[in-house]
């Protein structure tokens, strides 16, 4: 009977010391812009050797999804997400229609405008005439069936009227229509906290880019930081357990782990981000 209970006692613990991993991240995804240096070379190697290492998603990028499409149909790895020319959230706008319905057809879910361009950056005005177009936008996105999200970078914390840009798009876009997707180590560089901008935004945030950041990069408002600057998940100064705790609070929908410069291969780098994922207990 000891041994009965000895038993139970250690089945009961051992479900009890499965990582919260399985249920928070079950739907780890990937920025493919990761591997653009690889990806185009060796499509259908890169992407199976994306679904060994254990990502179930992918984000894809406009513009080069027949070269990928037939392998990436061959693993599965289930696209969810694509970043678009953001020329068509705002200048091109009568173009867009033609780019939803192709992904639409493609299963995506989410329509990403990515980047701001310096050249087209300002001052309140700015971002709001910003978030007005984005507002259009977004109701084709909707009326296409797929939702608007935005992409942040660095500018967007800059300081304007008593909180940061971002703020001022964010208080200017309809939730209806506009959501972020979240950059955490942007959001880190231009010195504000993800988990204090998760529960800031809280719901209107669906998407999320999980990379990290040495310390003592920022606060600063532009992308010119240096290539050792960007880090593997768990390797840099941001807190990952704390942002994971954050987003599954708000509902995050979808992770990509993103790295936009790597000191070697790319896939050693998502391998060694996703393997700290796994570690933890989300």
């Amino acid at each position: 009977m000891l041994n009965l209970h000895r038993r139970g006692f250690l089945a009961a613990l051992a479900v009890s010391a499965v990582p919260s991993f399985a249920r928070t991240l079950k739907t780890v995804g990937v920025q493919l812009y990761t591997l653009r240096t690889v990806l185009p070379q060796k499509p259908l190697e890169t992407l199976k050797a994306l679904e060994e290492i254990g990502f179930t998603e992918a984000e894809v990028i406009g513009g080069s999804l027949d070269a990928i499409w037939p392998s990436l149909m061959q693993t599965k790895l289930k696209p969810v997400s694509v970043h678009l020319d953001t020329a068509l959230f705002t200048t091109n706008q009568d173009k867009l229609p033609a780019a939803l319905d192709d992904a639409k057809k493609r299963g995506l879910k989410f329509a990403v405008c990515p980047y701001i361009a310096p050249k087209d950056r300002g001052g309140v005005d700015v971002i709001k005439k910003l978030g007005e177009t984005l507002n259009k936008a977004g109701e084709t996105c909707a009326k296409s069936g797929l939702s608007l999200c935005y992409h942040n970078h660095a500018f967007e914390f800059e300081p304007a009227a008593g909180g940061t840009l971002l703020d001022v798009l964010m208080q200017t876009t309809d939730p209806k229509y506009v959501s972020l997707e979240l950059d955490i180590m942007w959001s880190k560089v231009g010195g504000h906290d993800p988990v204090e901008i998760l529960k800031k935004y809280n719901k209107r945030i669906a998407l999320m880019h999980l990379k990290n950041v040495a310390a003592g990069v920022g606060p600063q408002f532009n992308e010119k930081v240096a290539k050792e600057a960007f880090k593997e998940v768990g390797n840099g100064s941001i807190d990952i357990p704390a942002v994971l705790k954050a987003a599954s609070e708000v509902g995050v929908k979808h992770y990509f782990v993103e790295q936009d410069q790597t000191p070697g291969n790319p896939l050693d780098s998502l391998k060694q981000s996703f393997e700290y994922l796994k570690k933890t207990n989300f």
